[in-house]
């Protein structure tokens, strides 16, 4: 696939997943932006197994157990709003990732949550 075609299906995912907010992540970050853009977007969540739903739980899940990303974390709890995942679902996420990952990472990604600004409705 030429470069940029790749990374025009990238951003079209990107939209799909984040909204507004996605391309307002990458669009200052150059050419890590680009990379991004082309191989997290274009290459990976553009596959057809997993829904975008499926891919935003795991992330949600690899995130808060990795620790140290809440800035990320929080970019992708709103993609997987977008994506169709409630706050409670995200809570659980969370709550499933304390046998593996321990509490201080749940913890940490509890307090994201939390602090997340959801829309009224």
């Amino acid at each position: 696939m030429a470069e940029e075609s790749r990374y025009a299906k990238g951003l079209m995912k990107l939209a799909e997943v984040d909204g507004k907010a996605g391309e307002e992540v990458v669009a200052p970050l150059g050419d890590l932006g680009r990379y991004i853009v082309e191989f997290a977007f274009g290459d990976i969540y553009s596959r057809d197994t997993l829904s975008l739903r499926e891919r935003e739980i795991a992330t949600i899940a690899m995130l808060t157990v990795l620790g140290g990303r809440e800035p990320q974390l929080r970019v992708h709890m709103g993609a997987g709003l977008n994506v169709g995942l409630t706050p409670e679902e995200i809570e659980e996420i969370i709550i499933q990732t304390v046998p593996y990952a321990g509490f201080p990472t749940a913890i940490n990604a509890m307090h994201v949550l939390k602090s997340h600004q959801f829309p009224e409705g």
